[in-house]
């Protein structure tokens, strides 16, 4: 299944490796998961994983980014058609639109208004894991 994964997600799967965001992260690992991105998104885990406060392993940090470039689907997004509030979420918003994934997983609902989405499904990592679920144990649904 291709998705697009906020930062946040990411971050908060790092830091905490058993909730929903660390199975997201875990499946994103295990190959379950495909990451649509491009070069913006790839330099956005970068810089917030390289974060000092966070005192993230930079060795580990390179492998899972590494992995992510690797397996991922790069995707060349056009803009979108009515700017978001935060322009630092334009481009997750963009490669999922563009890219036709399966939906944006994110932590901040909010920054993400149905009226901007174009049709895009934004899930929450909790609401992400409950529609795999439903998706893998019944497809066509």
């Amino acid at each position: 299944m291709k998705i697009v994964l906020d930062t946040n997600v990411l971050v908060a799967g790092l830091l905490s490796p058993f909730g929903p965001c660390g199975e997201i992260v875990r499946m994103v690992s295990s190959g379950e998961l495909t990451l649509a991105l491009d070069a913006r998104i790839l330099t956005e885990y970068q810089e917030v994983l390289a974060r000092p406060k966070f005192k993230f392993d930079q060795d580990k940090v390179a492998a899972i980014l590494d992995l992510i470039e690797h397996r991922g689907v790069t995707v060349a997004a056009s803009p979108l058609i009515q700017p978001l509030p935060d322009p630092d979420d334009e481009p997750f918003l963009a490669i999922a639109i563009t890219a036709r994934v399966a939906c944006l997983v994110t932590g901040n609902h909010v920054h993400f208004p149905v009226e901007f989405c174009q049709g895009a499904a934004v899930l929450s990592p909790s609401e992400f894991l409950m529609f795999y679920r439903q998706h893998i144990t019944n497809p066509k649904s």
